[in-house]
C-alpha cells in the first residue's frame, strides 16, 4: 500500500475505465480502486443512500491515507458529491478533497457541439438528479440538453453479453427514444463509466455525425489540471507508480469482471465499509 495514493472509487467497475485513462495520463503517481460492489448497482438507489454509501467509501479512502479522492462514478457525483464537499469536508476541516466526473465532462460539453443540442445517456439515477442538465446549462445557457435512462446496458455489460447480438435491440431502443427527442443533436454524453465498453456498438447505430463522447480521457485530464493547479494537494500525493484494487465484494468475481473494463492479471482484496 502506498503512503498517500489518490482513490478512485465505483460503485462497481465502471470506474476501471476512469482508472485506466488516469494511469495512462499520470503514470508516475499511487492509486487505489475501490468498487462496492457487494452494493452495487447504484443507480436506482435514493439520494440518501448513495449519499451514505458513498460517504462510508470516501472515509475509507481517507483512512488509508488518500489526499484526493475521485467520484468515478456518476450516481455518486450527481447524489453525494455536492453534500460531501460542501457538508461531511468542511465539518471535519480535513485538508482532504473529494472530486467527481460530471463537471469536468459539463466544463468541455458547449464546446463540442455544433448545433446546440446535447445528449445524455445515463442510469436512471443520473437523468433523475439532472445534474447534467444543470452543470452544462452552467456553463452553456444556450445548450439544450436531452436526456435518456438506460437501465438495461449496465446488465449486459457485466454479465459480458454487450457485444452480442442480443444487445443490439437495447442498444437501438434507447438510440431512437433519446433522438427522438430532438433530430438536431449532433454530440452525447456516455454519462456513464460502464458504456464505453459499448463504444464499438454505438457507432455502429448512431448516425457517424453524432461525437459520442466518453468521460475517461476528460476526466484524466482535468485531473491533471487540477493537481498542476493545487500544488498543496500535489505535493501530498505519493509517486511511485503503484495501482491496488479493493472490492466490498468476492474478488475472485471482481479480478474477473475488471479485465473487461481495465486489464487481465488484476489481483484485488476485499474491505468491509
Amino acid at each position: 500500500m502506498p503512503s498517500s495514493p489518490i482513490g478512485i472509487f465505483d460503485s462497481g467497475y465502471g470506474g476501471l475505465t476512469v482508472l485506466k485513462s488516469i494511469v495512462q495520463q499520470m503514470p508516475a503517481y499511487d492509486f487505489i480502486y475501490l468498487g462496492d460492489n457487494a452494493r452495487a448497482p447504484y443507480g436506482n438507489r435514493s439520494f440518501d443512500t448513495v449519499y451514505q454509501y458513498t460517504r462510508e467509501a470516501v472515509q475509507w479512502f481517507f483512512s488509508r491515507g488518500c489526499p484526493l479522492v475521485i467520484l468515478a462514478c456518476n450516481t455518486s457525483s450527481a447524489k453525494a458529491l455536492r453534500t460531501i464537499q460542501q457538508q461531511d469536508l468542511k465539518e471535519s476541516g480535513t485538508p482532504n478533497r473529494v472530486l467527481g466526473v460530471i463537471r469536468p465532462t459539463t466544463e468541455i460539453a458547449g464546446e463540442l457541439t455544433r448545433t446546440g443540442h446535447v445528449g445524455i445517456l445515463a442510469t436512471a439515477g443520473t437523468v433523475a438528479s439532472g445534474s447534467y442538465e444543470l452543470e452544462i446549462h452552467k456553463f452553456f445557457p444556450g445548450v439544450s440538453v436531452f436526456q435518456q435512462a438506460c437501465p438495461l446496458w449496465v446488465p449486459l455489460i457485466e454479465n459480458n453479453e454487450h457485444e452480442k447480438e442480443g444487445a443490439d435491440y437495447f442498444i437501438k431502443a434507447y438510440r431512437d427514444a433519446l433522438l427522438s427527442r430532438s433530430p438536431e443533436i449532433d454530440t452525447i454524453i456516455l454519462a456513464c463509466t460502464h458504456y464505453p465498453l459499448l463504444m464499438n456498438k454505438l457507432k455502429k447505430f448512431f448516425p457517424e455525425h453524432i461525437k459520442l463522447v466518453a468521460q475517461g480521457d476528460i476526466v484524466a485530464g482535468s485531473l491533471v489540471r487540477y493537481l498542476q493547479k493545487h500544488s498543496e494537494i500535489d505535493g501530498r500525493c505519493s509517486k511511485s507508480g503503484t495501482v491496488a484494487f479493493y472490492t466490498t465484494d468476492d474478488p475472485a468475481d471482481f479480478d474477473r469482471h475488471a479485465a473487461y473494463f481495465y486489464k487481465p492479471g488484476i489481483k484485488s482484496e476485499r474491505v468491509f465499509l
